[in-house]
This record gives C-alpha cells, sequence and structure tokens, in this order.
C-alpha cells in the first residue's frame, strides 16, 4: 500500500541532499537524483520540499514522470483522484483533447465508421504506442535502420498487411501465419482501416522513423500485386506481407523527378532474351538502403512516356546502394541507387513492355492518397499538442490558451485540417466504391488537389504550432518534440508523390477534361 504524507512532513526535506517534491499530488525522494538532472540540481532546489506540479510541466512532458516512476515514495494526504498522467499514458487512450481525434472517436455520428474500424484503430494503437513510440526517438535521433525482426513483427501483427488495401492478396494472410488488428475479418477489409493505420503512424510525429517503417513499401508493393506474373506475385508478396523482405518504389532520378516520362534509366533486352539488362541510377528512393526489392522505372523503348516500362528488381549483383542526407532522420534509409548491367529475368517485368507509364499513374493514386493520410495524421497531433501546450503554459499571468491571439491561431488550424481531413474521407469512400480502374480514371484529380491543399494546410499549421510553442518548437527533445518533428518534414510530403505545382496543373486538367465544351456563361 502506498504510504502518505502531509504536506508538512513533505516540506521538512528541502535540501539538495534531502529533497522531496509533490507533483500531481504524488511525492517523489529526489535526494539522489538532483545532482544527476540534466539542468542541473539548481534548478530543482528552489521546490525542494514544495508541489512543483506547475514548473514540472512548464518544463516537461508527462511521459517523462512515467520514466521515473521509481522516484515516486507515495501521496499527500488527502490529495483527491487519480493523477491525470496515469491515465494519459496508456496504450491505446482515445485522446479527449478538443480535435485530437477524427470526430468519431469522439463521439461523433459517422456514415462511414462501424465498430470494426473501432476494434482495429484500438489495437493499432496499442501496438504502435507498446512497440514502436518507445524507440521512436532513438532511431529517429541516431539514424539507425529499423531491424528485420521490427519489420516482422509488424508482418506478424497485421500491420504491414493493413497499408496496402483491399484485394484478393487479403484472404491468403492468414496462410502466412498474419492476423489482422483487432480480429477484422480479410472480407470486411476496406480502405478507411486502411486510412486509420496511415493516421496512427503519422502521430508518432517522427518522420524519419514512420518512413522508415514502410513508406517504400506501401508505395511499391502494390505495382506488384496488380501487374506481377502470379507466380512472382504470390512469391513477392508473402516476403514482403511477412515482413522477412522489403520493398521499395524507384522512379525519380537526378534528371526526373515530377516530369516521370524523362527519365534514362534503360533496360535492354539480352542477346538470348531471357533477362533485361538495367542500367541506370535512382536518387531519393525511400527505404532503398535497406530493401530487397525496387520497383523501377526504366526505358524499354524511344523517348517519352510510350517507352517506359516496369520493372520489379531484386538486389541483385550491379545494384547498389548509398545513404542519402536529407532534413529528416537517416533512419528512413534515402537512397541513391546504381544499376550497372543489372540481369533481371524477363519474368519480373510489370504488365507489357512500353506500358509502364499507365501503372506510375495508376499507382500514383493511393500513394498520394497515402500522403495526405500521414500529412493530416501529423497535422492532428501537432494541433493536440498545441492545444495541451496552450492549456497548461502560462505567459503574463494567464494561461496561453486564455490569449486571444492564440485561440485565433487554434481557430485557423483546426478548420484547415477539419476540412482537409472531410474531404479525405469522401475520396477514400469513393475508393470502396469503385474499381481500380475507376479510380485511376475519375480521382486523380481529386486527389492531386486534395494532396495540394493538405500540404499547405499542413504548412501553415506548423508555422502557428512553431509560433505557440516558441524556441521550444526547434528543439529536438521535450515539451516541442512532436511539433520539432511534424515542422521538420513537412516540405517533403509537398514535394514528394508530386509537387504541390504539378497537383494543382493536375486536378485543374483533369476537371477541364469533364468541362461541356459548349458550356457558356
Amino acid at each position: 500500500m502506498s504510504k502518505t504524507f502531509t504536506t508538512q512532513e513533505v516540506a521538512r526535506h528541502n535540501t539538495s541532499t534531502d529533497m522531496w517534491i509533490i507533483i500531481d499530488g504524488d511525492v517523489y525522494d529526489l535526494s539522489k537524483f538532483a545532482r544527476m538532472h540534466p539542468g542541473g540540481e539548481m534548478v530543482l532546489t528552489p521546490y525542494a520540499g514544495k508541489d512543483a506540479t506547475e514548473a514540472f510541466y512548464d518544463m516537461h512532458r508527462i511521459e517523462v514522470l512515467k520514466k521515473y516512476q521509481r522516484l515516486k515514495i507515495g501521496r499527500v494526504a488527502g490529495a483527491k483522484g487519480v493523477p491525470p498522467v496515469q491515465t494519459e499514458l496508456v496504450p491505446g487512450k482515445v485522446s479527449q483533447v478538443p480535435y485530437a481525434e477524427p470526430s468519431f472517436w469522439q463521439g461523433f455520428k459517422s456514415a462511414y465508421f462501424d465498430q470494426s474500424h473501432t476494434d482495429l484503430r484500438d489495437a493499432v494503437r496499442t501496438y504502435i504506442d507498446t512497440e514502436l513510440v518507445p524507440v521512436a526517438d532513438m532511431y529517429e535521433r541516431s539514424g539507425k535502420y529499423p531491424p528485420l525482426s521490427m519489420w516482422q513483427s509488424m508482418g506478424k501483427n497485421g500491420i504491414l498487411g493493413c497499408r496496402i488495401g483491399p484485394g484478393p492478396w487479403m484472404n491468403k494472410l492468414s496462410q502466412w501465419g498474419i492476423t489482422l488488428p483487432g480480429g477484422v475479418q480479410p472480407e470486411k477489409f476496406d480502405y478507411f482501416h486502411e486510412l486509420i493505420v496511415h493516421l496512427e503512424m503519422a502521430r508518432m510525429c517522427a518522420p524519419g522513423f514512420v518512413d522508415a517503417l514502410g513508406a517504400g513499401y506501401v508505395i511499391g508493393l502494390p505495382p506488384v500485386l496488380h501487374f506481377a506474373q502470379p507466380a512472382v506475385r504470390d512469391r513477392v508478396a508473402q516476403e514482403v506481407f511477412t515482413g522477412n523482405k522489403r520493398i521499395c518504389l524507384a522512379i525519380s532520378e537526378p534528371f526526373a523527378g515530377s516530369d516521370v516520362a524523362a527519365i534514362k534509366c534503360t533496360a535492354k533486352k539480352s542477346a538470348c532474351g531471357k533477362y533485361y539488362i538495367v542500367n541506370g541510377v535512382k536518387k531519393w528512393i525511400t527505404n532503398g538502403t535497406f530493401c530487397e526489392y525496387f520497383v523501377t522505372a526504366v526505358r524499354t523503348g524511344g523517348p517519352g512516356m510510350k517507352g517506359i516500362s516496369m520493372l520489379l528488381v531484386p538486389r541483385l549483383e550491379g545494384l547498389e546502394t548509398s545513404q542519402i542526407t536529407t532534413t529528416y532522420s537517416k533512419c528512413a534509409g534515402t537512397a541513391y541507387v546504381t544499376y550497372d548491367n543489372v540481369k533481371v529475368p524477363v519474368e519480373y517485368l510489370l504488365g507489357q513492355e512500353n506500358q509502364g507509364f499507365k501503372i506510375i499513374m495508376y499507382n500514383f493514386n493511393h500513394e498520394r492518397w497515402m500522403i495526405i493520410a500521414a500529412v493530416v495524421g501529423g497535422t492532428r497531433r501537432a494541433i493536440e499538442e498545441c492545444f495541451l501546450w496552450a492549456n497548461q503554459r502560462k505567459v503574463f499571468g494567464k494561461k496561453l490558451i486564455e490569449q486571444p491571439v492564440i485561440r485565433n491561431k487554434l481557430a485557423n488550424m483546426v478548420s484547415r485540417l477539419e476540412a482537409v481531413y472531410n474531404w479525405l474521407e469522401n475520396l477514400t469512400y469513393q475508393m470502396c466504391q469503385m474499381t481500380y480502374n475507376e479510380q485511376a480514371k475519375k480521382l486523380a484529380g481529386p486527389i492531386a488537389l486534395c494532396k495540394l491543399l493538405s500540404t499547405r494546410t499542413a504548412l501553415a499549421v506548423a508555422d502557428d504550432a512553431a509560433q505557440i510553442f516558441g524556441g521550444r518548437a526547434i528543439t529536438q527533445s521535450g515539451m516541442g518534440k512532436k511539433v520539432e518533428g511534424f515542422a521538420r518534414a513537412v516540405k517533403f510530403a509537398a514535394i514528394y508523390g508530386g509537387s504541390e505545382e504539378i497537383m494543382a496543373d493536375l486536378g485543374i486538367k483533369m476537371a477541364g477534361k469533364q468541362m461541356p465544351a459548349r458550356a457558356r456563361l
């Protein structure tokens, strides 16, 4: 049974060598810890023997208390209720902070979500909070690649399986020892289930680590599932869904980014006709440094889009990768890839020769939709952090939330986010109702415009969030680390998957194709 102390008893322990403090009604003995405090014992000394709750939350996230529970020796007599920190740190918990969750999880009605989505969300968040969040900062800061065992765990627990979307492959997961989170049945799995997983991953606001756990996989495996020969498709799908091998998408080159039709990497048939000999380079390939498969855009014909094919290239002799240092963590494994006479069996061709541009365009819809989800998930977490900080930080004698200028910033952040998120839900519903080919024809424009709005929104939110957190927003640890991580990578999404300028142009071009020829004012 926990000991209880009076405030008078606590007050007697008020020196640097005999120091007790009170936080949320709990009593902590810092006598030995004080001299090891990162800020020095002089930071703690003014609060020796006193209630330091307000000062603590000015400096630390609530997770710090969980880390130092061994220092807790009891509770103040008469302190009421359970300290909030003990309920906030429960893995899988739904946040009660306004707008910290999509409205359905906070008690609103939805035409899209049912109990299966709730069950999956609870299971996925619990897995992420338990298995990934505790190590996220370490990988983000060290730049170490996540080990294969982490991928295998995500595979076994269905996290990888949930990030590709519905399709016939879902019925094979159980054969490979994979169970979907929350007991969701494969035949019931839809794009809203997938959406939830992308949103949950993004909540970590550790951008390099999040991308290290499968950004390349999410955009690299679909072309194999949709366009590979059955034998290749089934073998590779099992290897990748189980996390035993990793895959990425290799399209961008030093010579061609948004202008996909300008790629120069070549694939020429061998004299025997059994192989493609691949030569060239790819750049900014997420996860490329540690992947075993590269879904590669190659030139098999003449110039332009009609000469492009897609090949699944294993890590064979002649294929080498090197790390590219980008704005976020090296743990994402962003790679420069060289192909030097790589000998690829012809059965690894995806779709038909010289028809690869269509595959790339089809794949872009799902990729861009995933990017929107990731942006929205990170944006929502940044807004939650701002609400929490504004509710506990005092300036000029008032909480930040009591300052009109801060409320105005929060109002703009929330209204922009909810507009994007509700559009995303509508697009997700359309994906659930349309075939793969119909999605490619009807959703390319709307998804492009939604991606544009999501990244513009994220940039605005990152800017306001930095102003709310001040210096903490540019510090990679402590109170503002989530906002810092979000802001550090906010421009990534505005570039990869198609730059904002390309998205804007594509969206209106696609709309123009639906414009009645003789429409007049």
